[in-house]
């Protein structure tokens, strides 16, 4: 595993000590790690949104099609 240096305001760092300090993250590094995951979540939800907001819609999702959306999760819940 790589190292990375970090320097932050006192401020900051007191808020990361508190986090560790509170049982939820074993190190400031689990805490920084698990940030960095939920911002790569964040930017990899936000491409597929701005991908599928450029994209022409198939269908329209009028009444019939949420009937027909309906209608094939209750055929797979049975299964």
């Amino acid at each position: 595993m790589s190292t990375m240096n970090i320097s932050l305001p006192e401020s900051l760092k007191s808020f990361v000590d508190e986090q560790v300090s509170s049982g939820s993250y074993g190190t400031s590094s689990e805490y920084l790690r698990e940030l960095i995951r939920k911002d790569q979540d964040r930017a990899r939800l936000r491409k597929l949104l701005l991908a599928g907001a450029e994209s022409a819609p198939a269908k329209p999702a009028d009444g019939a099609y949420f009937d027909g959306l309906r209608d094939r999760v209750s055929k797979r819940a049975r299964r």
